[in-house]
């Protein structure tokens, strides 16, 4: 048939491909190798790198996993239709996955600022500068991120140690060290306790992160339909197939099949949309 063999075509095209992908990454991990070749002969061994190649590169963009999906489905359907949509989701799925991971590093980070908090007020007890104490907690939680070396040049050298944390917290996640910009700031102007401050700061902080993780697991039930709903179609041809009444073939091969899945998906598209906005306009604070 026609439509397979172009299923087919596709599917080796996409082998090939990555064929030389990998090939580039063997050439680059060479290049590394002769790059940061030590003095005497030594040599800095990228093999971990080079033998993990195909895990690694999985694990860095999964979203490259529906590639493979979708030739597998273009394979059953013969047709090439499933490969072209796999290509397309891969950006989407890409951004859908950066935008969680970006999710975690603001919660970690904010969990470093609450412990900054509480490592700087400890210090402070125990009798340190508050300079002296603010280098060594940023030290610890590393939760001035990028401008931590800013940080502590102020505070080391008698520059604007509020300005720095506030420009520290510009950083996502990192909106806790304005309030921690705010107690130096009051404490060097009013000759109020940093200790205290900090601990209230903490408490708040603290508090607040609490109450998003309990808003996050009362919406865990919603998440999980959001998701049922996702599979629900899959579903639906895995059952078909269970009875032999090829649905692939179907929808792949014939006109009302396709207007079918034209229109199924564009409102499987809008659902997911319409219930993932619903779930998150109730986890903003």
């Amino acid at each position: 048939m026609p439509g397979g063999l172009a299923a087919q075509g596709a599917v080796a095209l996409c082998v090939v491909a990555a064929l030389w992908w990998t090939a580039e990454r063997e050439r680059a991990a060479r290049r590394a190798r002769t790059v940061l070749a030590l003095p005497g002969g030594a040599a800095v061994s990228l093999r971990p790198a080079v033998t993990g190649r195909w895990w690694e590169a999985v694990r860095g963009r999964p979203e490259w996993l529906c590639l493979p999906v979708a030739g597998a489905l273009a394979l059953l359907g013969s047709s090439p239709l499933p490969l072209l949509a796999g290509a397309a989701a891969v950006p989407l799925v890409g951004r859908r996955l950066r935008a969680a991971r970006g999710g975690r590093e603001r919660e970690a980070r904010a969990d470093r600022v609450v412990a900054l908090c509480g490592a700087v007020a400890g210090e402070l007890r125990a009798g340190r500068q508050p300079a002296q104490a603010l280098s060594f907690a940023a030290r610890t939680t590393g939760a001035l991120g990028g401008e931590e070396a800013a940080v502590l040049a102020a505070a080391r050298f008698g520059g604007d140690v509020p300005e720095a944390l506030r420009r520290a917290g510009r950083q996502e996640g990192a909106e806790g060290l304005a309030g921690l910009a705010a107690c130096w700031q009051v404490a060097v102007d009013g000759g109020a306790g940093l200790a205290a401050g900090l601990d209230r700061l903490e408490a708040a902080v603290r508090a607040h992160r609490d109450q998003r993780e309990r808003l996050r697991a009362q919406l865990a039930g919603a998440w999980a339909t959001v998701a049922v709903l996702a599979v629900l179609p899959l579903a639906g041809l895995g059952l078909g197939a269970a009875l032999g009444a090829r649905p692939l073939w179907v929808l792949l091969h014939t006109p009302a099949g396709l207007g079918c899945l034209a229109v199924g998906g564009v409102l499987e598209a809008l659902g997911l949309w319409w219930a993932a906005r619903i779930v998150r306009a109730g986890e903003r604070p």
